[in-house]
């Protein structure tokens, strides 16, 4: 059984970071995600287009990006745990320093588990599903997609599944209705997460602006 946990620590990143995710464009995935990667088993849900965004002022990023405590959770099965940890380590790497929910580095012992699953998704800008065999036999994976599922229904971005080691058959029917990333090259997919996220923080940042004037 995975264990879910979360370290309620705030982590504030300089305003260095902020200007670098100020950036005016990123090639990005749909709006759920897309695979230039597919296999041959699942090229309907193929879907690949950059999309140019307006600039956003590091207030307006600052305002929107930091009220939640987490860029993105990542939901996966412990027996993923080294390929998840390879995908964090990309992402906090990268110059806007995303920040991610990694369930057992950020743990908060004595915690409820559903508890702090719950909590995982709500703090949380996105959510990426590493869906693998391991993920689709883990109950407790199948919670968090379906929590993730109902704090934002029509996804808009921030459900980003990713497909590894399964078939087009296996994909989650509740997901059906998202473009998903396939992982065949590593490499690849982590561009592909990124931009996805990237993409996802900008509009939320344009919507920010729009709203307040």
């Amino acid at each position: 059984m995975a264990g879910w946990f979360r370290r309620l620590l705030h982590k504030r990143k300089p305003s260095s970071v902020e200007t670098s995710l100020n950036a005016s464009s990123s090639a990005s995935s749909s709006p759920s995600s897309s695979s230039a990667e597919s296999s041959s088993s699942s090229p309907s849900m193929s879907l690949a287009r950059s999309i140019r965004l307006s600039p956003i002022s590091v207030s307006d990023i600052s305002s929107a990006r930091w009220a939640k405590s987490y860029d993105v959770c990542i939901c996966h099965s412990e027996v993923d745990l080294e390929l998840v940890e390879e995908l964090v380590s990309y992402l906090e790497g990268q110059p806007e320093s995303f920040r991610c929910f990694l369930q057992l580095r950020d743990a908060a012992p004595g915690s409820a588990v559903v508890t702090e699953l719950c909590d995982a998704v709500q703090n949380s800008h996105c959510w990426v599903m590493l869906i693998t065999p391991s993920f689709l036999r883990d109950p407790w994976c199948k919670y968090q997609m379906h929590q993730a599922l109902a704090e934002a229904p029509m996804a808009n971005g921030r459900t980003i599944p990713v497909l590894k080691d399964v078939d087009r058959k296996d994909y989650p029917k509740e997901l059906r209705n998202l473009y998903y990333i396939y992982m065949a090259l590593k490499e690849n997919s982590f561009r592909q997460i990124r931009d996805t996220i990237m993409r996802y923080l900008q509009e939320l940042c344009r919507s920010s602006v729009s709203r307040t004037e």
